[in-house]
């Protein structure tokens, strides 16, 4: 019996079939040339690599899934503590600003009046103490002396008492002013970036107007939410595995931090906090994230989507074993759409070699050799 050899490359669907079908058509030729001189030909079609992929056995975490938003962990709006005008800003959103950086001057002509006034209040309380303090030492010598009267040095201990009453309360005057000329400079409360400026030069503000809002974006939160009843697989600490629309091929992780004590009762699903490292600030907040809490991690065959023919009933791959093809039907599991993988929960076993693509129209029972550099060498 003679062995006749077909190439098959990848190739578009549509060029595949032709190839295929002209393969076919030259074997129906040479049968009809020469049956009456050779018997029945059987036809070994080579493939490329490029069209066989080996199933692999890879360690995946599986877990309730989850869906929510990320927001950065620590976050604050800055609002004015006083009234007056917005002098001047120094920061715009996206800046980098550092701990107790300047974003803006208020106006605080009137509050430095009466600082001026406050301090000369503090001076003249000051002097009117001392004197009160040489007056009652002067009268307690006299009183030693028997030159004036026990009532006399009373008088005098009362005056120092006034006195220092005055002083105190002056120096707290002049303090209370001096805090609320701190608070005319607006500074970032810690080292992040400003996500949003509320206020402009020439604003005129009072207290609990918001300025500046400043996020810190090392270190961001998942708010997420998962099924109620799911919980027992939910626990703090438990890590998550997400992606998100910017970074569809990349996958993220973090600790479950909080979970909510009850479920809503419209949705039956349970809100989680997980904290996200995110060293490299390429997250931002209002990001929507999609994931799952990888509470379990097991080791299962992971083949190529383009591996799989999901057009009927069940799901369909095409194996080469011994040398021939074969259709198998098989179970599918967990689909990693980033890596463009699919788990395969039965029917196949790690090791086995398939057929991507337009490979896969080849019939069930075709002896199929995968080609080598010297399979190249010999065409």
């Amino acid at each position: 019996m003679t062995t006749m050899t077909t190439i098959l490359t990848r190739a578009p669907r549509a060029t595949a079939g032709v190839a295929l079908a002209l393969a076919a058509l030259t074997v129906s030729g040479c049968k009809k040339n020469d049956a009456s001189a050779e018997p029945a030909k059987t036809e070994t079609m080579l493939v490329g690599p490029e069209n066989v992929t080996v199933v692999r056995a890879e360690q995946i975490r599986t877990g309730p899934a989850l869906s929510g938003s990320l927001t950065p962990e620590r976050s604050a709006t800055i609002r004015s503590e006083m009234s007056g005008a917005v002098l001047q800003t120094y920061a715009e959103a996206g800046q980098r600003v550092g701990a107790g950086q300047p974003l803006a001057q208020l106006d605080a002509a009137v509050l430095r009046d009466q600082q001026i006034s406050a301090r000369g209040a503090v001076t003249t309380a000051q002097s009117s103490y001392d004197i009160a303090q040489r007056e009652l030492s002067r009268n307690q010598a006299l009183e030693k002396a028997g030159a004036i009267a026990e009532r006399d040095l009373e008088r005098a201990r009362n005056a120092l008492i006034a006195a220092q009453g005055q002083l105190a309360t002056a120096r707290a005057q002049l303090a209370n002013i001096n805090k609320q000329l701190d608070k005319a400079s607006v500074q970032a409360p810690f080292a992040g970036v400003v996500a949003q400026r509320q206020a402009n030069a020439g604003d005129v503000v009072s207290p609990g107007t918001a300025l500046f809002t400043v996020v810190d974006p090392g270190s961001m939160q998942l708010e997420a939410s998962v099924p109620a009843d799911a919980l027992t697989q939910v626990r703090v600490g438990m890590p998550v595995e997400f992606k998100v629309n910017g970074y569809p091929n990349r996958t993220f992780s973090g600790r479950i931090t909080r979970v909510n004590p009850t479920a809503d009762p419209a949705t039956r699903q349970v809100k989680i906090v997980a904290s996200i490292p995110n060293a490299g600030n390429t997250l931002v907040g209002g990001l929507f994230a999609e994931g799952r809490v990888a509470s379990e991690a097991r080791t299962v065959p992971m083949v190529p989507l383009a591996a799989v023919d999901e057009r009927g009933l069940r799901p369909t791959v095409v194996r080469l074993r011994l040398g021939k093809i074969e259709k198998v039907e098989v179970s599918l599991g967990i689909r990693d759409a980033a890596a463009e993988t699919v788990e395969v929960a039965s029917g196949i076993t790690p090791g086995d070699t398939l057929l991507l693509g337009a490979a896969r129209g080849i019939s069930p029972g075709t002896p199929v050799k995968v080609s080598t550099p010297n399979d190249a060498t010999k065409r």
